[in-house]
């Protein structure tokens, strides 16, 4: 391998039932700032069927560039399908970098890409960033169980690759008009070795907590899942939404979907209250980006304490009453 030939920053653009994944779009934005710093192009990848018109989009957010496949067999995700034509455009084009959403579908993705290509994959990251020599890609990510951040570079092997984790970055908005380039592949029936047969949803009333702009959150100190109604009260006098650590989720007190830290959602809202909370790398990974910290804990020495902004100590049940008269008298003068 002549690493040498490869160049440019590439970004898979996720999109379900023609909608772009947020994600694609927060990817473009990092990835505008890596291909300028290694002063290369930044392309989007685009597959699926009829999806043509989703590339303007694309430009909008950054690329200059935006690689279009379409085909009927690419009309749903596919392992098989899905891989087969990004290998095939990696082997043939040469990008430099190649980034994925770790999403359900991006976790799934890239590994399979990196093993066929033969090449490194940095899953789960939460920061990105180039070398001082502008050579090597360095991705930055959760280790040991949380307990420490280990930054990794993939020196010997190209594409260099890394899967990134939503809510981390942010969007943004140029007067770019990418170039729009439809690549005919080939892939047949006998490629794609599993059907979709049918999609089916599940039709939940779940709110997505890294669009939220007020966040309550809970944790192990919140005792039970009765208490986290105190919780919601909070966060619905405050027009915000509910969310917890690992601890609430494995315990039952709600849903996987609101969980927030290493393995649940990343969230940078204006306003982030941490009742209950620790403060293990483990959370704070997904948190540690809000504007306002404000923390809620018997215990004046937990981590969390020291990284909020307003730290509270004493009883959630006596504090959050308090907060939660205060934000309906605010109200009500309003």
């Amino acid at each position: 391998m002549n690493i040498a030939d490869y160049k440019g920053v590439w970004v898979f653009a996720e999109q379900r039932n023609g909608e772009l994944q947020k994600v694609s779009l927060e990817l473009l934005g990092e990835g505008r700032t890596i291909a300028d710093k290694l002063g290369v192009k930044l392309t989007a990848l685009l597959i699926g069927n009829n999806v043509k018109g989703l590339a303007e989009k694309l430009g909008v957010h950054g690329a200059d560039e935006v690689l279009v496949v379409e085909n009927e067999l690419l009309e749903n995700y596919t392992t098989d399908g899905y891989t087969k034509v990004i290998c095939d455009l990696a082997t043939e084009r040469k990008p430099e970098i190649l980034f994925i959403g770790a999403t359900f579908i991006g976790r799934d993705l890239g590994p399979r890409v990196a093993a066929r290509l033969t090449t490194g994959l940095t899953a789960d990251c939460t920061s990105l960033d180039i070398d001082a020599e502008g050579k090597f890609l360095l991705a930055t990510r959760p280790a040991f169980g949380g307990n420490l951040m280990a930054t990794i570079a993939c020196t010997d092997h190209r594409p260099q690759m890394a899967t990134v984790r939503p809510g981390v970055f942010s969007k943004i908005d140029t007067e770019n008009k990418a170039v729009v380039e439809e690549v005919k592949i080939s892939l047949t029936d006998a490629d794609v070795r599993t059907k979709v047969v049918k999609v089916v949803k599940e039709a939940k009333d779940i709110v997505d907590i890294s669009e939220a702009n007020i966040i309550v959150s809970g944790g192990r100190g919140v005792g039970n899942k009765e208490n986290f109604a105190l919780l919601k009260e909070l966060a619905d006098a405050l027009g915000g939404t509910v969310a917890g650590s690992r601890a609430a989720t494995e315990a039952g007190w709600l849903e996987a979907a609101y969980q927030v830290g290493q393995t649940g959602k990343t969230v940078k809202p204006t306003i982030y209250i941490a009742c209950g909370i620790s403060g293990a790398i483990q959370h704070t990974a997904g948190m540690q980006d809000s504007d306002m910290i404000i923390a809620i804990n018997k215990d004046a020495t937990a981590p969390i304490m020291k990284m909020a902004d307003y730290a509270i100590v004493g009883d959630l049940n006596k504090v959050i009453p308090e907060l939660i008269a205060k934000a309906k008298a605010r109200k009500e003068e309003a």
